[in-house]
């Protein structure tokens, strides 16, 4: 159940539209971080009291030692009206108004060939669009959200970069992920604002900064890669799925090839394509899948080249290679695809 403490604040750290990260102090805790979502509680300031929800850093879950505002006791009120009523984070007490693309005529009706890369964590978006810009810059980009990660996107520092880089041309956000250039209601007509809305020639799809997962075999959200592969499928576009795979990972699960990206290939009922690195031991999978060979670039150098630094769970391409390979695989073979 939720936690929830009143601090001061003593710093602003930095700001962005939608997102104030600060310091605040209290008499029992001492010195904390802690970050606003500025269009849902509104701006704070240097001596505001602010309530903060405390319960994913007192577990010491994966938040980053950061707590979140949850209201601003410097203000009785707060309001800014939105331009729709499709309601997010429905039932709660931050559910909020957002225009949706499926009522303003941003959707189109089908993707038209166009090649979507599925990805199960938020870093392989990032060094998917890298890949994709290096070795085709002519080639625009968006990114769809789903909301198995972080729901506010305007917690994402790498889309900062990646748009900063010109590497996305825009972001559409489903389900109960907030914030991108576009809204929509759910996965299949996301990926459809992308082509019809931001012009796509190539559409990478996966949830926010951050994922659910256990040891098991369907408890984890980044199985909703499933759902994107299909709906690509369903509505005409390529389905390229990001596995993956890793080097560096202590967990015998997630060693090689994850036992998630496993039973991603299990629960996708279209068949779709599989890039791998060369060199890579067989992708054991359902037989309607098709395992495809790439030669890819060398993903130090291209993060390099763009000045970004892209880590899974802490570790880069220099101690995780395979990670980095297998989604430098997936953007090559789009790039070929587009």
């Amino acid at each position: 159940m939720p936690s929830f403490r009143t601090v001061t604040v003593t710093e602003l750290i930095s700001e962005r539209p939608g997102l104030a990260r600060v310091r605040v102090t209290s008499d029992d805790h001492g010195d904390e971080r802690a970050y606003a979502l500025t269009d849902l509680t509104g701006p704070v300031a240097v001596g505001d009291e602010v309530v903060v929800n405390t319960t994913a850093v007192d577990l010491g879950l994966g938040t980053g030692g950061w707590h979140v505002v949850h209201w601003n006791l410097a203000r009785r009120s707060w309001s800014r009206p939105g331009d729709g009523h499709i309601m997010k984070a429905r039932y709660t007490s931050i559910q909020h108004e957002m225009a949706v693309a499926e009522e303003t005529g941003g959707a189109a009706d089908a993707l038209g060939g166009v090649p979507v890369v599925a990805c199960s964590l938020h870093s392989q978006v990032g060094v998917v669009a890298a890949v994709l810009g290096h070795l085709r810059p002519d080639l625009r980009v968006a990114y769809v959200v789903t909301d198995g990660g972080a729901l506010p996107l305007a917690l994402s520092d790498l889309v900062v970069q990646l748009r900063e880089r010109d590497l996305l041309v825009g972001t559409v956000t489903t389900g109960h992920a907030f914030g991108g250039d576009h809204e929509a209601v759910a996965i299949p007509s996301g990926l459809a604002v992308a082509v019809g809305a931001l012009a796509a020639d190539v559409v990478v799809a996966g949830m926010g900064p951050g994922v659910v997962g256990t040891g098991s075999r369907l408890g984890f959200t980044g199985l909703d890669q499933a759902t994107a592969l299909d709906a690509a499928a369903w509505l005409g576009g390529r389905p390229v799925m990001c596995l993956r795979a890793s080097s560096g990972d202590a967990r015998d699960r997630h060693q090689g090839v994850s036992h998630h990206s496993l039973t991603v290939l299990d629960a996708t009922r279209s068949g779709v394509e599989v890039p791998v690195p060369v060199g890579l031991p067989p992708v054991v999978g359902p037989a309607r899948h098709t395992v495809v060979e790439v030669d890819g670039p060398e993903v130090t150098a291209v993060l390099a080249r763009a000045d970004l630094r892209i880590t899974t769970m802490g570790r880069g391409p220099d101690t995780d290679p395979l990670f980095f390979q297998v989604a430098a695989a997936a953007a090559v073979h789009a790039a070929k695809l587009a």
